[in-house]
């Protein structure tokens, strides 16, 4: 038998991230996307959860050692094009994962700063939130926040705090600026959680200003793992060698294509349907 010619490899993303067993968002999330654009996952557990379609449960932190030996063992094993980061689990995941990206400074670095389920669980403590502004957000390549995330990220507190008249939330221009001067490079900042007709979603780049403004038919229902689709379908285009503002339109259609074909497995909300493109093609065998 002749030997197998070798292969070249397909583009390999690592992403940080929590397992989620319901398959809607997480690891999970990330394998299916990253896998329908043809890339090859690699994937670090940071935290273990209870959840389903409704909400979150618990959350069960990796130790950080374990995270740091996980992505270590298979950096140096394999190249990676691009990192995909999500819910961390702890401030001592991240600031072992500081600590690794430092160590790859040429590689795109797409972090979706989970901050909350969709039921309003909270994800992160506030030692975690100063650990991704000081250590994280100054070795982002794009930060991809919904305008909630985006304004407890820039310290947007005083709707808490102020007379209810006096209480109305900074700009998310200025909150995408905020975050810009923290040291990312891009901020993408999604309006699903806003009160407009149609999703509006904003980039903003460094020197740049807004770089781009797409708006979307808001879908009804709401959505598991939106976030992580939306994040991991840049990384993938990263890798693939796309531009950031060419990587930020096919994701955000991907993306969008994947909540409309979404269905709801369960009792709480829907999944999008990331490998909606097979099944078109494989309609009459589903039907």
């Amino acid at each position: 038998m002749l030997p197998r010619s070798p292969q070249q490899s397909p583009p390999i993303v690592l992403t940080f991230a929590a397992s989620d067993p319901s398959g809607g968002a997480g690891i999970q999330a990330d394998l299916m996307t990253l896998s329908s654009f043809g890339c090859h996952p690699l994937t670090v557990t940071t935290a273990l959860t209870v959840q389903d379609t409704v909400g979150v449960g618990c959350v069960l932190a990796i130790d950080s050692d374990c995270v740091e030996d996980q992505a270590r063992t298979l950096l140096e094993d394999m190249p990676v094009a691009a990192f995909k980061i999500g819910l961390l689990g702890s401030i001592e995941n991240i600031v072992v994962i500081a600590e690794i990206l430092a160590d790859y400074p040429g590689l795109p670095v797409v972090l979706d700063p989970v901050l909350a389920s969709g039921r309003g669980d909270e994800l992160a403590d506030e030692d975690m939130i100063v650990g991704l502004r000081e250590l994280l957000l100054p070795l982002t390549t794009i930060l991809t926040p919904n305008s909630l995330e985006a304004r407890r990220l820039a310290g947007d507190d005083r709707a808490a705090e102020d007379e209810p008249d006096e209480a109305s939330p900074v700009p998310l221009a200025q909150c995408a600026q905020t975050l810009l001067d923290l040291g990312c490079e891009y901020v993408l900042l999604t309006g699903t959680h806003e009160n407009t007709a149609r999703v509006v979603n904003d980039l903003y780049g460094q020197r740049l200003g807004l770089v781009r403004s797409d708006a979307w038919d808001r879908l009804p229902g709401s959505y598991h793992g939106s976030g992580c689709t939306l994040a991991s379908a840049i990384a993938a285009h990263l890798a693939r060698g796309l531009s950031i503002d060419a990587a930020v339109w096919a994701a955000q259609e991907y993306t969008w294509q994947t909540l409309a074909a979404g269905f709801r497995p369960g009792m709480g909300q829907y999944i999008p349907d990331r490998f909606y493109q097979t099944r078109l093609r494989g309609g009459a065998l589903d039907a």
